[in-house]
């Protein structure tokens, strides 16, 4: 295996991405989405980050995209302008290899550099424990639980919101 090599997105990943993306709303309960979002939505979303100089990274690990991590604006109001709110998604072919680990750390960089003071990670399933112990890994702090506000592959699920500063 070569090493992984992060590196900014560019449009022609979101097939990657999209089909990465599509395998977690399928079978896991990261995304509360039901139906993975084709790849004209993949491109608009990612056309929305980087419209608004936010980062949008990919990992490349032996010639293939290993994982993506974006961050967005938390909430579209003022007064949260400084808050940014945290994706990551990594192929299931990848995982367990540190790709999160580096994703999310350059993730948390680019967020400072373009001037976020907070991150949030909104965490879909209480049972998620990889994602939650990644965030922690970085020093993200458990915040809060909105307890059964999703309901997927018939069960209700839990919401973890955690955070930290920049």
């Amino acid at each position: 295996m070569t090493a992984p090599m992060l590196r900014p997105a560019v449009l022609d990943d979101m097939v990657h991405v999209q089909a990465i993306y599509a395998h977690h709303v399928r079978t896991g309960t990261g995304s509360f989405e039901i139906e993975p979002p084709d790849l004209a939505e993949m491109k608009r979303r990612f056309g929305e980050v980087i419209e608004r100089k936010l980062p949008f990274l990919v990992c490349e690990r032996d010639g293939c995209i290993a994982g993506y991590a974006y961050a967005n604006f938390y909430r579209p109001r003022a007064a949260y302008r400084f808050t940014c709110e945290d994706s990551v998604y990594i192929d299931p072919v990848f995982q367990k290899l540190g790709i999160g680990q580096s994703l999310l750390s350059a993730l948390i960089e680019g967020s400072a550099k373009s001037g976020f003071k907070q991150m949030v990670a909104v965490i879909g399933g209480s049972d998620n424990l990889g994602s939650i112990r990644l965030h922690e890994r970085n020093g993200f702090e458990r915040v809060g639980l909105l307890p059964n506000v999703g309901f997927k592959f018939d069960r209700w699920l839990d919401s973890v919101l955690m955070q930290r500063a920049l």
